[in-house]
């Protein structure tokens, strides 16, 4: 993180807490974020749509501009086609992780509910040996 005489710069602080935070500053190289104080290298979201303008606005070639402000040209045609169905907060990359449950189908659930149903004290994550018996019971079930 970037020091300020008396402590931490909180601009990238705030910048890195809303996933923002640009991993490579210094591989912006395009004139108006060296020469302007108003550009800042380290917003991610400001350096993607500063790429795409400079494509769509400004006609500059886009292997050009994504090599300006430090990105591949997957990455343009990826932050053009976010910011064209999204706006600007299709630039903001995505919270990491799963964005729903993926582990549990509805056929382990209704067997899960069924046997909590037979036996109210039965706690399956303390008795993982049962869904065991559930995976024999699914087994034998297909062909």
């Amino acid at each position: 993180m970037a020091m300020r005489q008396g402590g931490p710069d909180p601009k990238e602080a705030a910048l890195a807490e809303a996933r923002c935070l640009n991993p490579h500053p210094e591989q912006v190289t395009d004139p108006e974020f060296l020469s302007s104080e108003f550009f800042d290298a380290r917003d991610a979201v400001q350096v993607k749509y500063e790429m795409v303008r400079k494509v769509q606005a400004g006609g500059a070639p886009v292997t050009e501009a994504a090599a300006a402000f430090g990105y591949s040209r997957p990455a343009y045609y990826a932050a053009a086609a976010a910011l064209e169905q999204s706006g600007l907060e299709g630039l903001v990359p995505a919270r990491p992780g799963p964005r729903a449950g993926h582990k549990l189908t509805g056929q382990i659930l209704a067997w899960a509910e069924e046997q909590l149903a037979a036996d109210p004290g039965l706690q399956f994550l303390r008795r993982p040996r049962a869904f065991k018996h559930y995976d024999r019971a699914c087994s034998s079930e297909s062909p």
